[in-house]
């Protein structure tokens, strides 16, 4: 049986047409993954599911906005596609243009992307541009060349992209059988939020679901400009992908966390390596650092009492979002986690390591 990608499965629901070409890799169809240790490690009554969006074609959430936006670029007659990013959009655009037969140019700020999502840029064969200068500073200069060359521009304020990823909501759903009480998502230039939440919606309005969901975002303490309501003009954390301080998506966020009744708030590198760790050593689950933020935000949530008060005790049904594959960034993972020494070829030195 052939796996249908996002604009196969929820063509009822996208902007496309009988005109439309499908360009896909069969993204989408990630799966939901039961987190019983974080169940019992917080002592919360609830289910708690993680969305793993690192099972995606080029190992992010991106995947699914990129499939529309490229498909409508191609539909529209443009021949190359451009974006400003911090590591995931460039991997999935340039995947997508290959895909397609178009060019794929892509602006990163020198420095400040991890060489995982770099590579795979580069392979893809995208025209990789750094600039001395951050994130908010390369997406203002492909906003100014896509308005002024026929390059389309595939970054999350492309309407397209948005309508995209709504189809992990969808999913969400159609795996429950309902909609969350909570979703927990990292937050980065916002644009994956405001899919989510315009998802659940849609979905509501089509009986598909009876509730929704308080979406819950999460920036990094040093790239939150949402949460402290002023533009961050050299955000720095290890979560490389969301380290933006001007968010794209940023009115449309706070929509997200107002209409559903949510939050949006930070978490320190250190929470969101730690939950990064549990993850990991616990759960089985290797996400960059970035998707983490979901975690480590719904860590700091219960630590302040926010379930007890708001749900009196029933059971719940929680999302976290895990945005990329842990091999993205796999330096990341080598900086936090101690190396092997060698030893003697010796079975005795092998076993005296094993605890044998």
């Amino acid at each position: 049986m052939s796996i249908k990608g996002v604009i196969e499965r929820y063509k009822e629901y996208l902007p496309v047409t009988e005109k439309t070409p499908i360009i896909t890799l069969c993204e989408g169809n990630t799966p939901l993954v039961r987190a019983d240790f974080l169940e019992k490690m917080l002592n919360l009554k609830a289910k708690v599911y993680l969305k793993f969006e690192g099972q995606n074609p080029t190992g992010s959430f991106k995947d699914r906005g990129m499939t529309v936006a490229v498909s409508k670029a191609k539909e529209e007659g443009m021949q190359a596609v451009m974006c400003a990013s911090t590591g995931n959009t460039s991997a999935s655009a340039s995947a997508y243009a290959a895909r397609a037969g178009m060019k794929s140019f892509v602006v990163i700020p020198e420095g400040n992307i991890a060489l995982g999502k770099l590579a795979q840029a580069l392979i893809h064969g995208a025209t990789v541009i750094a600039i001395n200068g951050n994130f908010d500073e390369a997406l203002k200069l492909v906003r100014e060349i896509t308005d002024e060359y026929p390059v389309a521009l595939v970054n999350s304020i492309n309407p397209y992209r948005i309508e995209g990823q709504k189809s992990g909501s969808f999913e969400i759903c159609d795996d429950l059988g309902c909609a969350p009480d909570y979703h927990f998502i990292p937050v980065g230039n916002a644009g994956n939020i405001t899919a989510y939440w315009k998802g659940y919606k849609e979905y509501k309005d089509a009986g598909k679901i009876s509730n929704l969901p308080k979406m819950m975002g999460f920036q990094a303490a040093g790239a939150c400009p949402i949460v402290e309501g002023r533009i961050f003009e050299h955000p720095e954390t290890i979560a490389t992908a969301i380290r933006i301080g001007n968010p794209a998506s940023w009115k449309m966020a706070e929509a997200a966390r107002d209409e559903s009744g949510g939050m949006i708030d930070k978490v320190t590198d250190d929470e969101i390596v730690e939950a990064y760790k549990i993850l990991a050593k616990k759960i089985g689950v290797f996400c960059e650092p970035a998707s983490a933020a979901s975690v480590a935000g719904l860590i700091k949530t219960l630590n302040l009492g926010y379930f007890n008060k708001e749900d009196n005790g029933k059971e719940i049904k929680i999302v976290c979002i895990l945005t990329g594959h842990g091999l993205k960034d796999p330096d990341r993972a080598i900086k936090i986690i101690e190396r092997p020494q060698p030893v003697d070829a010796d079975k005795n030195a092998i076993l005296k390591i094993m605890g044998y």
